[in-house]
């Protein structure tokens, strides 16, 4: 069965194929090649098979041109749209800035403010006080007065009714210049107490005016007052919160994050006097009250300000730039940073305060920056070409540690950088972005 299959596939061969014969001639010799049917299809085979994979192969490779043509104009158009993105998001950091500098000045200029208001309304009501004292001082002689005039008027009508009634014998007799002297005392007596009278009832009114000035004036201060309270712990509200939201989001507790603060900014000095400050509440109280809150407000703001500067909420490079990579699972292995890529010797930069605790060649990272900064948090800055710090060298926000290279294990120049909190990466952009709103 075979054979006859065999025998006639060769015939069919044979008809389009027919057995050639390769002859070659030497000088002595003459030799041939017999090429049977089989053998020039087998040939031509591989040689289409030859000439197929080529055309294929140049196809292939005329795609891929095409494509990857396509993708680096894609790629130029989303990097167009990222610094783009990037020039609005500094232009609104650098106005969140200016109003920020704005409302501090504003707030200043009103702290100020209360400070006259509250030494005019401390002065009012001493003035106040001093009106009631002496209202007082002018009541209790006008009472004393009338009493006195009352006693005369008695012991005059006394005196007339001893003389009418004859209860005197003889009032020539019985001195009648003592009579008429002691009804002249009287008379001119009871003159000169109408007169005190009338004095301190005028003296009373316009105690009782100016007072009741005063206490106007001190309401209108005191309205004034609450309207200037009311703006300010608006603008402690709203300058809290953003940043309140920030720590949050980049998973920093703020009640913790105060409490490390505050224990490493404590210090205290220099002569003091004892305080006395009154239990009885008062007109002030409630406004003492709203002004402590403030100030609460503004320590805390401060407090924040203090900590965005230890946390990293910058970013690493200032010039242009591109991710390249981001934090998360890459070719199978878990990528700890994010890599921005610029040109050879970019300036980089710290992203907080802190201490350099590297500054050398490590494995795999090549040039490689560490610091660390309060809260447990560390950052790595690594592929540099140059370090521009030492270890142990304290370091700012914003302060140039080094230029981007390629040391290391790197496909390019780029900066890998990593954010470590207690040891364990965490995606620096937590940090990035939570600070996108507030600088």
């Amino acid at each position: 069965m075979k054979t006859s299959v065999a025998h006639r596939l060769n015939t069919v061969l044979e008809r389009f194929l027919p057995e050639q014969r390769l002859f070659l001639r030497s000088d002595t010799d003459t030799r041939f090649i017999r090429l049977t049917s089989s053998t020039q299809a087998v040939a031509l085979t591989g040689s289409a098979l030859v000439v197929g994979w080529a055309i294929i192969a140049t196809a292939v490779l005329l795609m891929d041109s095409i494509g990857a043509g396509n993708i680096r104009e894609q790629a130029k158009r989303e990097q167009a749209i990222y610094q783009a993105r990037l020039n609005d998001l500094a232009a609104q950091r650098d106005m969140r800035a200016e109003e920020a500098a704005a409302a501090q000045e504003r707030f200043n200029a009103a702290l100020d403010q209360i400070s006259t208001m509250q030494s005019q309304l401390l002065t009012s009501e001493d003035r106040r006080r001093e009106m009631e004292t002496g209202i007082s001082v002018v009541q209790s002689i006008l009472r004393r007065t009338i009493k006195e005039r009352d006693a005369a008027t008695a012991e005059k009508d006394t005196l007339l009714a001893s003389v009418e009634s004859g209860a005197i014998a003889n009032p020539e007799q019985a001195a009648e210049g003592e009579i008429a002297n002691a009804v002249e005392f009287l008379t001119t007596a009871l003159e000169t107490t109408a007169a005190e009278r009338d004095d301190a009832t005028q003296d009373a009114a316009l105690a009782r005016d100016e007072a009741q000035a005063l206490a106007f004036e001190r309401q209108l201060l005191l309205d004034r007052n609450d309207k200037i309270f009311t703006q300010l712990e608006e603008a402690v509200t709203v300058s809290v919160a953003p940043l309140d939201k920030m720590f949050r989001s980049a998973g920093l507790p703020p009640e913790q994050l105060i409490s490390t603060i505050r224990k490493g900014y404590s210090g205290q000095g220099g002569p003091t006097a004892q305080l006395r400050f009154s239990t009885k509440g008062g007109p002030f109280a409630a406004e003492n009250q709203r002004a402590n809150n403030i100030l609460q407000g503004l320590d805390r703001m401060n407090i924040y300000r203090i900590a965005s500067e230890k946390a990293p909420f910058a970013i690493p490079v200032k010039a242009s730039f591109r991710f390249t990579s981001g934090f998360g699972p890459r070719w199978g292995r878990m990528h700890n940073g994010t890599d921005f890529a610029a040109p050879y010797g970019t300036p980089i930069y710290a992203t907080a305060d802190g201490v350099v605790t590297h500054a050398g060649w490590q494995s795999g990272y090549g040039n490689l920056v560490k610091i660390q900064h309060e809260f447990g948090i560390e950052t790595r800055y690594a592929h540099q070409s140059r370090i521009r710090v030492k270890v142990g060298q304290r370091v700012s926000r914003g302060q140039r540690i080094g230029d981007m290279g390629s040391t290391g294990r790197s496909t390019g120049v780029h900066l890998h950088y990593e954010v470590r909190v207690g040891g364990k990466p965490v995606n620096p952009m937590t940090y990035i972005k939570a600070a996108n709103d507030v600088f």
